[in-house]
């Protein structure tokens, strides 16, 4: 038996591995989520049975209420919600790892087992909180702004000196469990301190950083249990997360550093005036400059995601094809309110992937590009990131659509973006604004067309 446990191990570990490796690619994406989920089936009856269960009635509870309410999630859940979700899910993740921790404490633990039990309870801890501050922010239903006081760094040094000291007298002394439970509340509070100071702006940072946090938490909580199986998936996790994390880092001008610090969230203040009119543009007139176009160039954004727009941007796109237009999409790496928000949507509506265009891509092509449309986004196309070094987002990576010839803007309203901006591109002579929702107006361009 223990030599079929074992492989069973490699063969999830394997799978675990090769699915990572798929979902790099939008195309087989989906094919690697599969590969994956089966690996984990595998990891997780291999451990059942390595552990010798003899009463399954708790584990078949959890196991239909768990995934009750996983089905109900990909169901019920909307695309929109798609981030907070993922970050609901990095913070039981790290709830998980927090409470397999404390079940693994036993009064004959060696000093090394005491050490791993304590670093799972305080990295699934801090992630767990840290998580529900971020879904809180996303929703909005906390407020999307960065929470800052006086003597905030002052405050946090002495959370993180806390956490140190009870965690040593409690590897010193484990008979003594009330330093186990400072170390748990402790790092549940270092969780919400940690993230509180963070703007909604830089919350695809935060929720790549979570997700590592929470595969860490996994591989601690791997070393307490003694489950290898357990230590692979987390450190794959972990590490996955932290290249994500620093790809958005990148892709907003931030060092990790600032991430792990809490050292960015306050930004500078932005002083200089925008100048410029708006100009309104109806949904007839940008039909006429459409039709006439043949190089296009579609930006989505988090204003997309709202609208759900995305199916009547598909069907746009090859309305523009067949009028012989050549059409891309321009993906910024941080457009939407979570790593490759905008990739899924598109996906969802079948759009090829060849077609999605990385900023790295679209940028050299955008001086031929006729007509670029942007659909929701702000902070992402917000030339301020180039020209005004008071901008709190200046030196952020930004697609450069007010390189086209012609830019419409599809937006509801003159409001800021997500990092609460101005963006001076709705001002630009080459810019026309055509207000209204996303979905609404994209398809008065289809009926134009059609």
């Amino acid at each position: 038996m223990g030599t079929f446990i074992q492989f069973s191990y490699i063969v999830a570990a394997a799978l675990f591995i090769f699915g990572l490796k798929q979902l790099g690619s939008p195309a087989t994406a989906r094919r690697g989520n599969m590969i994956s989920s089966l690996g984990m089936l595998i990891a997780i009856v291999a451990a059942l049975l390595d552990q010798g269960i003899v009463d399954y009635k708790w584990i078949a509870i959890g196991f239909v209420a768990g995934g009750a309410i996983g089905a109900a999630a990909a169901r019920l859940v909307q695309m929109t919600a798609m981030p907070e979700m993922v970050a609901l899910f990095n913070g039981f993740g790290g709830l998980a790892s927090l409470l397999v921790g404390w079940a693994a404490l036993s009064p004959t633990a060696s000093t090394g087992t005491l050490v791993t039990i304590v670093l799972s309870i305080l990295i699934g801890g801090m992630t767990f909180t840290g998580s529900l501050v971020a879904y809180g922010k996303l929703s909005e239903t906390i407020g999307s702004g960065s929470v800052l006081f006086r003597g905030q760094q002052i405050v946090n040094s002495l959370i993180v000196l806390g956490i140190l000291l009870s965690a040593v007298m409690f590897c010193l002394e484990p008979a003594s469990t009330h330093w186990l439970f400072i170390v748990i509340g402790l790092s549940l509070l270092f969780g919400v301190m940690a993230v509180i100071p963070i703007g909604g702006a830089d919350m695809p940072v935060v929720i790549s950083l979570l997700n590592s946090y929470s595969g860490l938490a996994a591989c601690a909580a791997g070393f307490a249990v003694n489950n290898n199986i357990l230590i692979v998936a987390g450190s794959l996790v972990g590490a996955s997360g932290i290249i994500l994390t620093q790809i958005m880092c990148k892709a907003m001008n931030r060092s990790l550093a600032n991430v792990l610090f809490s050292g960015f969230g306050s930004g500078k203040v932005e002083t200089a005036a925008v100048e410029g009119e708006i100009k309104p543009i109806s949904v007839e007139d940008a039909y006429y400059v459409l039709e006439a176009a043949t190089n296009v160039a579609i930006i989505p954004g988090y204003g997309m995601a709202v609208a759900q727009a995305q199916h009547v941007v598909k069907e746009l796109m090859e309305l523009l094809e067949e009028n012989g237009a050549e059409v891309n999409f321009g993906i910024h790496p941080v457009a939407g309110r979570m790593p490759g928000h905008m990739n899924v949507l598109l996906a969802e509506a079948d759009v090829p992937y060849d077609q999605l265009l990385e900023m790295d891509d679209i940028n050299p092509r955008m001086e031929n590009v006729d007509v670029a449309i942007v659909i929701g986004a702000n902070d992402v196309v917000n030339p301020a990131a180039r020209e005004v070094e008071t901008s709190p987002i200046y030196g952020m990576p930004v697609i450069n659509v007010d390189s086209a010839r012609t830019v419409f803007v599809l937006k509801r309203s003159m409001a800021s973006g997500f990092a609460g901006i101005e963006n001076p591109l709705f001002y630009k002579d080459n810019t026309r604004m055509l207000f209204g929702d996303a979905k609404e107006s994209i398809t008065g361009l289809i009926r134009e067309f059609t």
